[in-house]
């Protein structure tokens, strides 16, 4: 449970929501800070799908538009925690796959006609549409992005639990969580919560674009290196971002101190969910080979990967030390 106090000494607790409406309300104000900027939050609510076969009711949806060849939308489920997460939670994950194979059109339909009501909405897409290469117009773009790819989901709760993680892991879907919780004092209210993707956007460097990254950096001691990355050829257990798993072609290593440095390299075959979790395994190609080594500099001595990084095979193999790679 964490404790938060303001700068005056005031310590802060947990509110607890009544009602789920409340807590939804909280992350539709705060979507662009929570979701990110770089995308769209469409607050609608309408039924998709068949009443007897699955249909479901989305609290909302992303539009992720970070990646400009290989944008994302999500369907959005707002939660908390103390509802039955296999019956509830689980079933409307489910249901949105479902439905979503059967209502691509009125899924299409309903953030078009949103788009169009709404000015922010649009300019938006017409800014997103000039610097992306792969589509002309919106029509294009939600084609691609309904008619062409699996669905994936982003839950917003305020507490996230094992029972939920092992739920999403038996549905084939591709998920992340966000943690948003708030705490209130004297009737002033904080929020704390998790930024979606946080890992992907401290991969950039300024002159790095997102669609370049395709390289996931693990860090790894000694016996797990040899015993798993070089040995077994895969590495396992690593938290990924639904929006990287079409992405990640290498996995290169990080040997921790006294090595201090990205060693190896391994094309990757495939990517699956691991075991009872929400997090993946990595099965390599053939070996891994060894590289330049790219190491600690002075400059990011307190920057050592202490989890899963992102960036570019292209910049891992010209990199001089981490500073090339990440700031």
């Amino acid at each position: 449970m964490y404790k938060i106090i303001d700068e005056t000494g005031v310590l802060f607790s947990e509110y607890q929501y009544a009602y789920e409406a409340e807590y939804e309300k909280m992350v539709v104000v705060n979507s662009e800070l929570i979701f990110g900027s770089q995308g769209i939050y469409f607050d609608i609510k309408k039924k998709i799908g068949k009443s007897k076969e699955g249909a479901a009711i989305p609290d909302g949806y992303y539009l992720d538009l970070k990646f400009h060849d290989e944008p994302v939308l999500y369907f959005v489920e707002i939660e908390l925690s103390d509802h039955d997460v296999y019956g509830h939670i689980g079933e409307q994950v489910l249901r949105f796959a479902i439905s979503s194979e059967m209502s691509k059109h009125k899924i299409k339909t309903i953030l078009i006609d949103d788009i169009d009501k709404d000015p922010a909405k649009s300019k938006k897409i017409e800014d997103f549409l000039k610097v992306s290469s792969k589509f002309s117009n919106i029509n294009e773009l939600l084609d691609r992005l309904i008619f062409d790819k699996d669905v994936a989901v982003i839950i917003v709760i305020n507490e996230t639990s094992e029972q939920l993680t092992r739920v999403l892991s038996k549905i084939k879907i591709s998920a992340d969580i966000i943690e948003a919780q708030s705490f209130i004092a004297n009737g002033k209210m904080l929020h704390r919560f998790t930024p979606f993707q946080e890992d992907v956007l401290e991969a950039v460097l300024p002159s790095t674009d997102l669609d370049e990254l395709d390289t996931i950096v693990v860090p790894a001691k000694e016996d797990g290196f040899k015993e798993v990355f070089i040995a077994e050829k895969c590495w396992y257990q690593i938290r990924i971002s639904a929006a990287m798993l079409d992405k990640i072609k290498y996995i290169a290593v990080y040997q921790v101190a006294p090595i201090s440095a990205i060693t190896y390299v391994a094309e990757v075959e495939r990517i699956e969910k691991y075991k009872d979790t929400d997090k993946y395994i990595l099965y390599f190609k053939d070996d891994a080979k060894q590289i330049k080594k790219v190491p600690l500099s002075g400059a990011t001595k307190r920057k050592a990967p202490q989890a899963p990084r992102y960036t570019s095979y292209a910049k891992l193999i010209e990199a001089s030390t981490l500073d090339d790679l990440w700031k």
